[in-house]
């Protein structure tokens, strides 16, 4: 049974003040979190050991400079715990690493909340987040889907974890009355002294059912869009065709976590006798190579893998819709196999897995 505390607070501050008991009585090293670094609005994430500087930090904020995951995966254990702030999807990709043996749960203590989506980077760094905050939050507040969030966001339906330590209830709650619930024994047993009102309930999913149900709509609407018309060869050229070889997508990516990615490698350089032989055969090459080779090796890890946070289609110079691409293979992949990446620490992934049952047509 979950403990629920309703602290009478916007939800920044009541987040401030748990993470500020914390570490006043020593139950954790520091907090991670989104702060707000100049007056321009600059945001990055920072590690806090010092309550001082609580007042740089913006822990329940529609921006994700960079996920969360990927930068929680490369931290080596602490003396205790560190309290982490991160949105549903950056929580979802440390799972996928944690089962990668990327990282461990117990490093840190996990809280996250019902998000109503993230603004691209763009669109801070042209100060129009600040803009539109409070509009944005009276989106949330009314159920509804905000709008000029990533395209990803609109269509996301895994919205609420509530395998969390702390889980913090927005999406169409009040301002002014942060719900807090308490999901695991880690949290309840750190929160046992924390001052509020305490008592045992359990999240109710159903306040999501209306914004569920136009996340849905908007999903569909986002695989519409993406033109398959053509199919097969010249439909992969024609989506990815403009990809300039960056590997952007690749360096954002919170599951891709290789020291030395394959396609960086000397593997993929220019090698001149093979060139030459390619074009004796065709005559004619793209330059950079390759890229479309790319792009199907990185389908072919992310169809299992994606957790649709849409760093991918942000950092894209060439405004490929990588991530919306991403989250339509990997539907058909959960589909499947019953699968949706960072649901369960303890679900296997299916390209790691056999079941007999699973290709009864290949006999005994």
């Amino acid at each position: 049974m979950s403990e629920q505390i309703v602290n009478h607070k916007i939800a920044d501050t009541a987040v401030k003040d748990i993470c500020k008991f914390l570490l006043d009585s020593g139950e954790i090293s520091g907090v991670f979190s989104l702060r707000i670094t100049n007056k321009k609005g600059s945001v990055d994430y920072g590690l806090i050991t010092d309550a001082q500087y609580f007042d740089d930090l913006i822990p329940i904020y529609p921006l994700m400079p960079v996920n969360a995951g990927q930068i929680l995966g490369r931290f080596t254990p602490m003396k205790k715990p560190i309290a982490a702030i991160v949105h549903p999807c950056e929580f979802r990709a440390f799972i996928e690493l944690v089962k990668r043996e990327q990282g461990q749960m117990d490093n840190f203590l996990f809280i996250t909340y019902s998000c109503g989506g993230v603004f691209p980077i763009k669109e801070n760094a042209l100060g129009n987040v600040q803009k539109n905050i409070n509009q944005y939050w009276q989106t949330v507040q009314k159920s509804e889907i905000p709008d000029k969030i990533r395209p990803t966001c609109k269509g996301c339906e895994h919205i609420a974890p509530q395998n969390a330590d702390i889980f913090i209830s927005l999406i169409g709650e009040d301002a002014d009355n942060c719900k807090i619930y308490l999901n695991t024994e880690k949290a309840q047993k750190l929160l046992n002294k924390f001052e509020g009102r305490k008592f045992d309930k359990e999240f109710d999913p159903g306040i999501l059912k209306e914004i569920l149900k136009a996340r849905k709509e908007a999903g569909k609407k986002l695989s519409v869009d993406i033109d398959t018309s053509q199919t097969g060869l010249n439909g992969l050229i024609d989506i990815f065709g403009k990809c300039i070889g960056c590997h952007g997508c690749n360096a954002v990516c919170p599951i891709c976590y290789c020291t030395l990615c394959d396609f960086d490698s000397l593997n993929y350089d220019y090698n001149t006798s093979i060139l030459e032989k390619e074009l004796e055969q065709k005559g004619a090459l793209r330059l950079p190579p390759d890229t479309l080779f790319f792009h199907l090796g990185r389908l072919s890890h992310m169809s299992f893998s994606c957790v649709g946070c849409g760093q991918c289609s942000d950092v894209c110079p060439a405004s490929i819709p990588v991530a919306s691409i991403f989250k339509r293979t990997g539907e058909n992949t959960a589909e499947m196999f019953d699968f949706v990446p960072g649901r369960d620490v303890n679900e296997k992934i299916p390209v790691m897995i056999y079941k007999e049952e699973e290709f009864p047509e290949l006999g005994e």
